[in-house]
């Protein structure tokens, strides 16, 4: 398991571990780290230029010694002071003794843009808001240059609790991160700015707790269903689907696809496109009497392409079974209906979807998507899944935000929410809790998409096609 911790409960912990270390030991741990990782992306250090922006805190310290690590190995390491009179002094005492050069902002557009490396020390985990403009102007000069840019613990310029980018912010191609992942190393839109990401370990002792934790190969494969030898279709579950229109038919065909590789030992369909689904999977147990008399079921999905029809989304929100809500299945349920279960739901929506049910744009939803999911979580008293680049999902009751780490840009595409609800559904009727069966579908989801497209485009049935290949990689 992947987890992120708060600033708060970071600091803590760097405050407890320096209490029992000699001055100093603690940043020089991560130093080492950073240049250790710098070193690895120059591939030849001897020889290289390397260009540090250092502001006022520990950050640029790390910087600073890491620079003098690699100035004795033969760097050529220049220093950018945003703050001079505030830098951290004994990383600039090693620096100058290993050789580094240092300069003003205003002399360092062209030592920048000539860099093998840029560092991003500018600012800390602590930093609130974007850069500001003399900082700003040096980050754009770094992704105007041929140089890598390597960020220090996080990309200066995003908010490390929240994933929030609220003005000019370094873009990196590695962030080397000490102790424990941070929030906006996970989430969107601050993960994009953040490249990939380096864990060093540094001693810290964290709580069980974490504020965001990202599910592993070996995570989803333990919470995923597996037949014993006295199963049969009705103990490993039945899901019912309550989808599709006239006018929607595909998405019962996709949800029930999805469904049918979820685990689950049966699925039920019950809607206006039961010649469609038959068609496609002929397994599938159709019934047009409404959800209330299709059958015993351990749980439903309801909305995929419902259009304007709340009947049968009314009749799952009444039964006493886990209920999955997707698609017009949002707009169609009551918030009280779904706060008045005692069974679990999980609601499923895409960043349009959400913005509509908190009553906000797109944009702030997009732009705040930690703080969204577990707004919604409270409002609906519900699970709730936000799709999205980077797929969130959270408990009424708060506690820790699961964060997906699979999936592709190529799974953007019509008909692949509808395959995901039908796979979470099942996995609820195989057993599994909502916030388990919203993650570990979303897991399998996102990797199923990645086999699909492997490079190229691939529709909604495709991805449906590869979730066995995905299940079973996680398997192995």
């Amino acid at each position: 398991m992947r987890t992120a911790y708060s600033v708060e409960t970071v600091r803590a912990a760097e405050r407890e571990l320096m209490a029992r270390l000699p001055e100093g030991a603690l940043m020089q741990r991560a130093a080492a780290g950073l240049a250790a990782a710098c070193a690895d992306v120059l591939g030849r250090v001897y020889g290289s230029r390397i260009v540090l922006l250092i502001g006022s805190g520990d950050n640029g310290g790390d910087a600073l010694y890491a620079g003098a690590r690699l100035a004795r190995r033969g760097a050529g390491v220049t220093a950018v002071l945003l703050a001079p009179e505030r830098t951290h002094a004994g990383g600039l005492a090693a620096l100058r003794r290993a050789g580094g050069t240092l300069v003003t902002p205003s002399a360092a557009e062209q030592i920048v843009r000539r860099a093998d490396l840029v560092v991003d020390g500018i600012v800390g985990i602590g930093g609130k808001g974007g850069l500001r403009p003399d900082a700003a102007a040096l980050a754009a000069w770094a992704e105007q240059s041929r140089a890598a840019v390597v960020a220090v613990d996080l990309p200066s310029g995003v908010e490390a609790d929240t994933g929030e980018v609220l003005g000019a912010a370094v873009r990196a191609d590695l962030t080397v991160t000490f102790g424990t992942h941070k929030p906006g190393l996970l989430i969107d839109p601050a993960r994009e700015y953040a490249g990939s990401v380096r864990l060093v370990e540094i001693g810290l002792e964290l709580p069980d707790q974490a504020e965001l934790e990202a599910l592993q190969h070996a995570d989803v494969a333990a919470r995923l269903p597996v037949p014993g030898a006295a199963s049969d279709k009705y103990r490993r579950g039945v899901v019912g689907i309550a989808a599709g229109s006239a006018r929607y038919p595909g998405a019962a065909v996709l949800a029930v696809s999805g469904a049918l590789r979820g685990g689950a030992g049966a699925v039920r369909y019950v809607g206006p496109a039961g010649d469609a689904v038959i068609a496609a999977f002929p397994e599938t147990l159709v019934s047009d009497k409404g959800p209330h008399k299709a059958g015993r079921v351990q749980a439903w999905v309801a909305g995929p392409g419902a259009g304007d029809d709340a009947s049968a989304v009314d009749e799952v929100l009444a039964a006493e079974v886990p209920v999955l809500v997707d698609a017009d299945g949002l707009r169609l349920a009551e918030r009280g209906a779904v706060r008045a279960r005692s069974a679990p739901t999980l609601m499923t929506p895409h960043a349009g979807e959400a913005a509509a049910l908190l009553g906000v744009s797109r944009a702030v939803v997009e732009g705040a998507r930690l703080a969204s999911v577990r707004e919604l979580a409270g409002l609906y008293g519900a699970t709730v899944l936000l799709k999205g680049a980077t797929t969130l999902v959270a408990d009424a009751g708060g506690g820790v935000v699961r964060v997906n780490s699979t999936g592709t840009a190529w799974l953007a595409t019509a008909g692949s929410g509808d395959v995901l609800s039908g796979l979470a559904g099942s996995l609820l009727a195989a057993g599994l809790s909502a916030v388990d069966a919203g993650s570990v579908a979303a897991y399998v989801h996102g990797l199923a998409g990645r086999f699909a497209a492997d490079g190229a485009p691939a529709g909604a049935h495709d991805v449906a096609s590869a979730i066995p290949d995905a299940w079973r990689d996680i398997r192995d």
